[in-house]
């Protein structure tokens, strides 16, 4: 893709925004002002074989992975008016791996269980893999619907459409700020919530051809092929994201697009005030132009 695409991710009472070498977080704290923190990405991950179609996805995801927690916990002491603690390090990693466990727990080993008691009066394996990913797309739901109800999960929700109605306004060469960021759409092609709903269609597409395994070895292809599964879906999520204009990559964007209602809310002005914070930080970082402006911004 020729143009670098910026992402980021809601968090407390903020939003952490990526470019292709730096990464800000932005966050209100309790006092009502805006605090940035930025930092650069770790270039070896980006270089290379990591580079490559399908690798890349692992490299990408790892690393957003890593991003995303620390944010989380940056923003909370933040937010808290507390001091920064030290995520970094084996606390950090560790809370990601926990995190890992729990998710490949919950979406991947529960849905085959759950098929494994009823498995035997299926009358075919296509039937089986395709209740299997059923329910699989039915626990993601109901997690994501079911945290949506938890008050401050709900503004972590708004923040996460602030941050898609700005990228949606950068990518648009629209000015960056709140009142035409304002006019933006919540949903957003390249959306960690479209991820998923493609892992599992996907998912249901790579286990077919596997039949009906015993439960020991259909549990262990269901773990060994994440990887596999999360490249596909990655290049496909890029794919489309970078050909959305196209009548059939909208039919196909469309699921996702309407799944992505259930992690976002419309953003307070506020809240779009802190996510265009956090993208400016990266683009003055990055010796970007902010669309709107006659020349580049200072770095701070």
């Amino acid at each position: 893709m020729g143009k670098f695409n910026y992402g980021g991710q809601a968090v407390i009472e903020g939003v952490m925004m990526r470019g292709s070498k730096v990464m800000a977080i932005a966050v209100r704290d309790p006092a009502g002002e805006i605090v940035v923190h930025s930092e650069p990405l770790n270039s070896a991950l980006y270089s290379g074989i990591s580079r490559w179609p399908f690798v890349r996805a692992l490299t990408t995801l790892w690393d957003a992975l890593g991003l995303g927690m620390r944010s989380l916990m940056y923003s909370a002491d933040v937010a808290l008016g507390e001091e920064e603690a030290d995520f970094s390090g084996p606390l950090g990693w560790g809370t990601v791996a926990i995190s890992l466990v729990l998710g490949i727990g919950l979406f991947f080993i529960t849905p085959s269980l759950l098929v494994s008691l009823v498995d035997r009066w299926l009358p075919s394996s296509l039937l089986s893999n395709l209740i299997e990913g059923i329910v699989r797309l039915a626990l993601i739901l109901l997690y994501v619907w079911a945290v949506g109800l938890i008050p401050d999960i709900r503004r972590v929700f708004a923040y996460h459409g602030a941050e898609h109605k700005t990228i949606n306004a950068y990518e648009d060469g629209a000015p960056l700020t709140p009142q035409s960021v304002a006019t933006y759409t919540t949903a957003h092609p390249r959306c960690g919530t479209s991820f998923l709903l493609v892992v599992v269609v996907i998912s249901v597409l790579i286990f077919a051809p596997l039949g009906r395994p015993s439960l020991w070895v259909r549990l262990t292809t269901r773990v060994l092929l994440i990887p596999v599964i999360a490249g596909i879906s990655y290049e496909l999520i890029r794919f489309s994201a970078a050909h959305r204009h196209n009548p059939l990559m909208r039919a196909l964007l469309a699921p996702g697009l309407l799944l992505q209602r259930l992690t976002t809310r419309e953003p307070e002005p506020a809240m779009l005030e802190v996510s265009i914070a956090a993208l400016k930080r990266v683009l003055a970082e990055e010796g970007m132009k902010v669309p709107g402006t006659f020349s580049q911004v200072p770095g701070t």
